[in-house]
């Protein structure tokens, strides 16, 4: 089983995993608040060229082959846009950046080396992806909306089309909003764990419920369910051929945790932490 440790460098606080020790790499705390990617990355790679996107919900992963890099001028003082997290409009997001706007999008997948790509979260899902051979990485943002739509199978896919096998692949899911504590309609619980079983309806949410750690909790409520976002995505990985060691869940709720990280769930503000990896 993976393990997860606090690091300080810099006077950043980060946590990181034993499955990504290939690398660079941070689930940065709400301590970092409100530095951008530009300055976090100080803490990983001084030397490597930073890529964010505006991230909107979706499914969709760039390559930084086709991105401009966030310019070093942009950190430290620069204060970190508003971005959507697990409940939030998802066109309420600020273009800040010296001028510069962003390409919209919720994962990159870094073609070069030494190039920082940046996810940020506040209840959603984050994950860090590389290839222990190649040394590719990718960054993701999967709340339960791109998780629907399979954000993640989408970012292994890239890694795939560049030469990699699906053997090599490590997947750190960071810290999100437990599956305890968060409360959805069926219907979203239905939409977000449809890819795992058939159909969409009350047969199928049994399903989700019966399945070993499952990603879908009975609730008091009628109407309810109470998802875990990090347990599907982990499901869809080993329906992709993933093995259970190949992937690791972080043991960090951030409803539950309010020193350590901003829900917004919980208070309803538009504050996030980033969560970034540096390709070799």
């Amino acid at each position: 089983m993976a393990q997860w440790q606090w690091q300080t460098t810099d006077g950043f606080t980060y946590l990181t995993c034993d499955l990504l020790a290939d690398w660079s790499h941070g689930f940065f705390s709400q301590a970092s608040w409100p530095q951008t990617p530009a300055a976090l990355t100080q803490a990983l790679n001084p030397q490597a060229q930073v890529f964010r996107v505006k991230q909107v919900h979706g499914n969709r992963v760039m390559d930084t082959a086709g991105m401009e890099s966030v310019p070093q001028a942009l950190s430290p003082q620069a204060t970190s846009p508003q971005v959507s997290a697990v409940d939030a409009p998802a066109g309420n997001v600020a273009q800040s950046g010296a001028g510069q706007t962003f390409d919209e999008a919720d994962g990159i997948f870094a073609t070069g080396t030494t190039q920082a790509v940046w996810a940020c979260s506040a209840d959603c899902t984050p994950a860090l992806l590389g290839d222990v051979v190649t040394g590719k990485v990718a960054a993701v943002h999967a709340g339960w909306r791109g998780t629907a739509a399979q954000i993640l199978p989408e970012a292994v896919s890239l890694f795939l089309a560049q030469g990699s096998q699906l053997g090599d692949l490590r997947v750190a899911l960071g810290p999100a909003i437990d599956g305890a504590v968060y409360q959805v309609d069926v219907e979203t619980a239905l939409k977000t764990g449809g890819m795992l079983v058939d159909g969409a309806d009350e047969a199928a949410l049994q399903a989700l419920m019966a399945l070993p750690q499952p990603p879908v909790l009975a609730d008091g409520e009628p109407g309810k369910a109470r998802l875990d976002v990090r347990r599907v995505n982990g499901l869809q990985l080993e329906k992709l051929g993933f093995k259970s060691d190949q992937y690791s869940i972080a043991p960090h709720c951030t409803f539950q945790e309010p020193e350590s990280f901003f829900s917004y769930r919980r208070t309803g503000e538009k504050k996030v932490q980033w969560s970034g990896i540096v390709s070799r």
